[in-house]
């Protein structure tokens, strides 16, 4: 049944030395205002059942258009395609009510959505194409809440207005994403742990609350030796010591994360504490903190590792 899409209305961490520290803050600063240069895709993996009913052509186009809504998983743009015409196999692509394309657009809505053209996507952009109408769909989203997942109903009621609808796409999204690995029990004990931190000061180079509180890496590294796991001191050297997740994957709570200007450059550390969520000492003057986190919003992401084997001394 076709659906009518409407138109709506720090970095910086432990123990590095500062001149070496100012010059990445520098250039991570910069590095954020380059269009384009975010992660590639959203953090979802596909699932068993999204690899066999997505056609391959579909599933890599949703996963590079998500980007262009910070925090918009690539499965919510799957299942609107699968509800709208299971990814373009119905036999016609225009609705009763006049929606046309994969991803059933009014062309009026389309055009208010259609620009800039996408790579690959044609000129003058048309509903009818996939690459055009699944970028035009993630920008309607992101316009009517996606970004930064605010509001995923309300983005989604506002491409149809139906309970029904939004409900039928949300759980079609659950189905395509891979279901996260369960955290080991040292993994829920450092967040734990580092959960009972929040509003601790940051402090560089501090390694608890005897020290006056945390720097990034001190506050991961007193996680993890909390639950029994020896973690090197500074936030670089913990992302060498991995082990390392491959890119995509689905991140479990108590997988660290890394940013800097590159894989020999990182510059902070916090530990992925939920879905969408992860806990920091973000920098001076502010506190322990639990707050989003979106891969595909962060330039600076380099990836996560998984701790585990190694325990700490005591």
């Amino acid at each position: 049944m076709s659906a009518l899409a409407k138109t709506a209305g720090a970095v910086g961490c432990a123990v590095l030395a500062l001149p070496l520290l100012a010059a990445l803050i520098i250039v991570v600063l910069l590095s954020s205002l380059i269009p384009g240069s975010g992660t590639a895709g959203a953090a979802a993996s596909p699932s068993k059942h999204a690899l066999a009913d997505i056609p391959a052509f579909y599933l890599a186009l949703y996963q590079r258009a998500a980007p262009e809504c910070p925090g918009l998983s690539w499965t919510i743009l799957a299942a609107i395609g699968k509800v709208e015409t299971d990814h373009a196999r119905h036999h016609t692509m225009v609705s009763s009510a006049g929606a046309v394309g994969p991803m059933q657009f009014m062309p009026t809505t389309f055009l208010a959505y259609a620009h800039p053209v996408p790579p690959g996507g044609k000129k003058p952009p048309t509903p009818l194409d996939p690459v055009d109408a699944v970028y035009a769909a993630a920008r309607l989203l992101c316009a009517n809440g996606a970004k930064h997942g605010r509001n995923i109903r309300s983005a989604i009621f506002a491409y149809n207005h139906a309970d029904w609808y939004v409900d039928k796409v949300l759980k079609q999204a659950a189905a395509y994403e891979a279901a996260a690995p369960a955290p080991s029990a040292a993994a829920g004990k450092a967040v734990a742990f580092a959960r009972a931190q929040l509003g601790t000061p940051y402090v560089w180079g501090g390694d608890g609350p005897a020290e006056g509180g945390f720097d990034c890496s001190g506050l991961t590294q007193a996680a993890y030796r909390a639950a029994g796991v020896s973690l090197p001191r500074v936030a670089q050297a913990q992302y060498d010591h991995g082990p390392r997740i491959p890119a995509k994957s689905p991140l479990a709570p108590g997988d660290l994360l890394f940013f800097g200007t590159g894989p020999n450059a990182i510059t902070h550390t916090g530990i992925y504490s939920a879905p969408g969520r992860m806990i920091d000492a973000p920098r001076t003057g502010a506190v322990v903190r639990e707050a989003p986190f979106d891969p595909t919003g962060r330039a600076d992401f380099q990836g996560a590792t998984r701790p585990s084997g190694t325990k700490a001394a005591r």
